[in-house]
């Protein structure tokens, strides 16, 4: 049997784990310059910090990304319809293969227009 109380308190601790800026082993680059932001985040491996860039993502849109990762949710319904198509291109470049069709419904319902 699943608690329903208990998944709440477990996203809420693992989106107090990405704000945690001393506990990382990844780093992530995202943008261009000189609008260039370097993300912590975690990952499994070795112990050694590892890098990434993605320079083809802006921050504010990997900020929303990771958020997700992390904490399981993404209320769409604040963002215009440029955000959700780089949102969009974003979870495709990132083969986040369960995000694309919630974000393609997502725009074929609400924001037909």
């Amino acid at each position: 049997m699943v608690d329903n109380k208990l998944l709440p308190k477990l996203l809420q601790n693992l989106t107090e784990i990405l704000n945690d800026e001393e506990h990382y082993d990844v780093t992530i680059e995202v943008g261009n310059d000189p609008y260039i932001k370097i993300f912590r985040a975690h990952m499994k491996n070795d112990g050694t910090l590892a890098h990434i860039k993605l320079p083809n993502i802006s921050p504010e849109i990997f900020q929303i990304i990771l958020r997700y990762i992390y904490g399981g949710n993404l209320s769409l319904n604040e963002y215009d319809n440029s955000d959700i198509i780089q949102i969009l291109i974003a979870a495709n470049e990132l083969s986040l293969q369960e995000l694309i069709p919630y974000l393609q419904s997502f725009l074929i319902e609400n924001k037909a227009n």
